[in-house]
């Protein structure tokens, strides 16, 4: 303890290294993550955009463009698939997504995403921030960001989510924006069960927040009262029957989203949505398709359509969709050749997203490729205009600036534009 003391105030690194320890070894108890609660500095504003909720499918690795959303007629690009048709006039897809075929009409989907990042980390970071990846900072999610321009909606459960990873963090923007956690979607908020008798849990939580609190009055750290309100926040949903809304086994027809994470993913989402979360993040791999592309489609992109379709067919039934924005997103493109180990190479110079759902006119396909899908022929869409464009459905003044604690100015979207022709 003696060395844990001696930890805090010598820098910034180390106070807050203190200050996740201390949290360790006086609560006592896991608390899944770290749980939004403090009041947005936006507090008092509405979200004026259609969407008043996002789900966010970020698909790891580069979803093949020319596979699933812009399909050519040229069988030697094509490989092993072809285009099939839909419900809407002259709108194709790869013969894989067989369900959204049928919501078409709902889709708005983009065939002239553009990029120079190539290399995975720095792709996923582009295309979840909006920024480029520095050295010097840590820029937000898209939930965290929303929640500090919007202002916190709910009382109990965190504003955003993020499915499929273990950690999460809020950039520079205040901790408490961080989204919520969940590593797998099966298995609800992780660390939720309350391991002593409840007087003993009461009185480490004391100890915690009179902890964070001397700590936050003697070195006069910001953070350290979010930690605290990290603790009454997390004590809250422990105590309250919000849990449930993370507890998919309630769903009585979640087969129809598929086993695996993503389609799982795709239904806790949904499921969070009808509890009031605004962000959900589903982040699901798979996608680096450089050996047999055959197998690799058919063990990826059936799993996503079934996932998509069950998804917009029970939000549009629950009267969700209207309010709801899906959004689907990935690292970038496949090269339009087939290389020697039958599959595709990275190719960020042409790829494709989509949208659906809240504020979104579907039935259109934007911009477009050549021939080959090798080249954006008009209408280029770069990560942060297809960001701008979410924000805009959602209501979030892409002008307005926050400032990180450095004092450095940052703008929701980094200053893209959205695409006007795809939001109602």
């Amino acid at each position: 303890m003696k060395d844990l003391f001696n930890l805090a105030g010598k820098n910034e690194l180390g106070r807050r290294a203190f200050i996740e320890r201390a949290a360790q070894l006086s609560l006592g108890v896991g608390v899944a993550g770290m749980l939004p609660a403090v009041a947005s500095a936006a507090a008092g504003k509405t979200d004026t955009g259609k969407a008043k909720s996002m789900i966010y499918i970020y698909l790891s690795g580069g979803m093949t463009h020319l596979d699933t959303f812009d399909p050519k007629d040229n069988s030697t690009v094509m490989g092993p698939s072809e285009a099939i048709s839909t419900n809407v006039d002259g709108l194709r897809l790869g013969n894989h997504f067989t369900g959204l075929a049928k919501h078409a009409d709902k889709l708005a989907i983009i065939n002239s995403m553009t990029s120079t990042n190539g290399a995975h980390e720095v792709a996923q970071y582009m295309n979840r921030t909006g920024y480029a990846k520095r050295a010097t900072i840590v820029h937000p999610t898209l939930g965290p960001f929303a929640e500090e321009l919007l202002g916190k909606r709910g009382k109990i459960l965190p504003d955003s989510v993020v499915v499929g990873q273990s950690t999460s963090n809020a950039g520079y923007l205040d901790p408490s924006r961080s989204p919520l956690p969940i590593a797998d979607p099966a298995g609800g908020v992780p660390n939720s069960i309350i391991q002593t008798d409840e007087s003993r849990f009461e009185r480490r939580m004391e100890m915690a927040q009179g902890l964070g609190k001397k700590f936050a009055d003697k070195y006069k750290y910001a953070s350290a009262q979010s930690y605290v309100e990290y603790y009454k926040q997390a004590n809250k949903l422990l105590k309250s029957d919000d849990l449930e809304a993370f507890d998919i086994s309630q769903e009585a027809n979640g087969e129809k989203y598929g086993s695996g994470r993503l389609g799982q993913g795709c239904l806790l989402a949904k499921r969070l949505v009808e509890n009031g979360v605004r962000v959900i993040e589903v982040v699901a791999g798979g996608f680096d398709m450089h050996i047999g592309l055959d197998n690799a489609l058919q063990g990826r992109i059936p799993a996503l359509d079934k996932a998509l379709t069950a998804l917009i067919e029970d939000l549009e039934a629950a009267g969700l969709l209207d309010s709801t924005l899906i959004a689907v997103n990935t690292d970038f493109g496949r090269t339009p050749t087939i290389n020697m180990n039958a599959g595709r190479d990275h190719y960020p110079a042409a790829y494709s997203t989509m949208l659906a759902g809240g504020g979104i006119v579907g039935g259109q396909v934007y911009g477009s490729t050549d021939k080959m899908g090798k080249k954006v022929k008009n209408d280029p869409v770069e990560p942060a205009d297809f960001i701008a464009t979410i924000g805009y459905a959602m209501g979030i003044d892409l002008d307005e600036t926050i400032y990180s604690p450095t004092r450095r100015p940052f703008t929701f979207a980094n200053k893209g534009k959205p695409v006007m022709k795809l939001v109602s």
